[in-house]
């Protein structure tokens, strides 16, 4: 049992209602707040069991959210009900009105949860409520196994303490509000934000020959026109970097930037992404799902890989450019976009309308102004640009103190015909960072694809994944599979564990037996 003697003056308790006040703000999350606050408060409140009741789901009961007890019993158990309708804490909670008494003395008044403090053998108690902003968020229950009343002058100080537990839950609820709204955004709302672009103007275009020059000219006369653009070239040339581009010079630019590779959904899927479906449309719809073009309401949607539109949706697609309108699968109700489409292929079109593999009415109405963007080796002088960029950007992700390009790495370079264009060069260098040892990059001839040596005839070569693959095989081998610790491949390697897992599973390195 604590020793119930008076609090000895006014600096004592503003002590204790600091220290208090200090634990309950040092969380927003509604469990950590109380279950900090409790056993303090009840060494500060001088009782012997303390409790604060919240209402449940339904608010006809009370739930205690959080106790704490000197050990000898409590008012109620953690995480037990009490209903508000007949118990003196329902009352209180209903009516804001605080009670400080003797037990003994409820006993006549036929509420149900009085016998429980007797039972439990407390001799006096008193119950406030948790009040902020005009309203009643729970009780905080107090009591003492000896006859030591709550004073006028302790019951002063506890209202000041219920009042700031008030401030902690109301702060807490409000945050636990706050938290389940964000919880609950659609998935369709999450992948929007992942595919909004903040990229500057030509933030990620880099170069500054006359070719690309001359697609950039043609993005800044498009853009602001709101047409429908065709972008033409070759994987890998950056054609999603052209329609960001766009995008970002145009009106819109506030707005989404919603993007979709044709050739990367299966076919079954592929109208569902582009104009949604309601809940039950089709097996596996288990809940409505907002399309592309919804999305991409006053802003742009980029498609990629056109070519690979099935015949049976192009259309639907033609009906969006024309008229604005579409349905959701499932659905009867008809929606209209407001949304600028920006396509991009590297199949000749030409030609597939022709086979009758693509139809002509979408042709035309995707063709109103096309860019053409060229492959890396039309843009020679764009490459030492570009081996710089990437070099800078991997040094920095990786860690690694990068200097200088040896001139024969960039003459190399400068000679491989790419045929995986800017990618491909990309991931020449990434690599080529990874497997640096010094301060001087050097990319080994025989790793690029079909390059071609000063002097020799042209030869076949491994391509640059299968090159790093046996090379990281290797060394798992002889490390034994170990990745980590100082005779670990990753050290061996000369990169991050994390890394090494990256690109391992980028190549479908799998230990044996797994």
């Amino acid at each position: 049992m604590l020793s119930h003697a008076p609090l000895q003056g006014g600096p004592e308790q503003l002590k204790l209602l600091l220290e208090l006040t200090n634990r309950m703000v040092s969380t927003l999350d509604l469990r950590d707040v109380l279950s900090a606050v409790m056993t303090a408060s009840r060494r500060v409140m001088r009782s012997d069991s303390a409790v604060v009741m919240l209402p449940d789901v339904n608010g006809d009961q009370l739930r205690a959210c959080a106790a704490s007890s000197a050990g000898n019993g409590e008012i109620v158990q953690e995480g037990a009900l009490v209903p508000v309708d007949g118990t003196l804490t329902g009352r209180v909670f209903r009516t804001g009105a605080r009670w400080v008494g003797r037990v003994d003395d409820l006993l006549e008044t036929g509420l149900k949860d009085d016998a429980k403090w007797s039972s439990a053998g407390f001799r006096v108690g008193c119950v406030l409520p948790l009040i902020s902003r005009n309203r009643v968020l729970g009780t905080l229950g107090l009591a003492r196994l000896d006859e030591h009343a709550y004073v006028d002058d302790e019951v002063h100080f506890l209202v000041q303490v219920a009042n700031q537990i008030s401030i902690a839950v109301d702060n807490a609820l409000t945050y636990g509000e706050i938290r389940a709204l964000k919880d609950t955004l659609s998935l369709e709302k999450l992948h929007l934000q992942d595919e909004i672009r903040s990229d500057g103007q030509f933030a990620d275009i880099i170069g500054k020959s006359a070719a690309l020059r001359k697609v950039l000219r043609q993005v800044e006369t498009v853009a602001p026109a709101d047409a429908t653009v065709l972008i033409y070239g070759e994987t890998g040339t950056g054609k999603e970097l052209i329609a960001c581009a766009i995008h970002n010079l145009s009106p819109r630019q506030p707005n989404a930037f919603v993007k979709l590779n044709c050739a990367a959904i299966p076919t079954g899927l592929l109208e569902s992404e582009l104009f949604g479906h309601e809940r039950g449309a089709f097996t596996g719809a288990i809940a409505q799902r907002i399309g592309r073009f919804e999305l991409g309401h006053h802003g742009t949607v980029f498609l990629d890989e056109i070519g690979d539109l099935p015949l049976e949706l192009q259309p639907k697609l033609l009906r969006v450019l024309q008229d604005r309108e579409f349905e959701r699968l499932g659905s009867g109700r008809t929606l209209r976009s407001d949304a600028r489409l920006i396509a991009a292929t590297n199949a000749d079109l030409g030609a597939m309308v022709e086979a009758r593999r693509f139809r002509a009415d979408l042709f035309y109405r995707l063709n109103v102004f096309p860019i053409h963007i060229p492959p890396l080796r039309e843009r020679k002088e764009d490459i030492p640009l570009l081996v710089r960029h990437f070099v800078q950007r991997f040094a920095r992700q990786l860690n690694r103190a990068i200097d200088t390009i040896s001139s024969d790495t960039l003459e190399a370079l400068a000679r491989y015909p790419w045929p995986g264009n800017i990618r491909e060069l990309e991931n020449v260098i990434e690599r080529a960072v990874i497997l640096a040892s010094g301060p001087v990059l050097r990319v080994p001839l025989e790793d690029l694809r079909g390059s071609i040596a000063p002097g020799q005839a042209g030869g076949t070569h491994e391509t640059l994944e299968e090159v790093e693959r046996q090379h990281i095989l290797a060394v798992m081998k002889e490390t034994k599979w170990v990745l980590a610790g100082p005779r670990g491949a990753a050290t061996r390697l000369g990169m991050n564990r994390s890394t090494l897992q990256f690109r391992m599973k980028k190549l479908g390195i799998v230990r044996p037996g797994r």
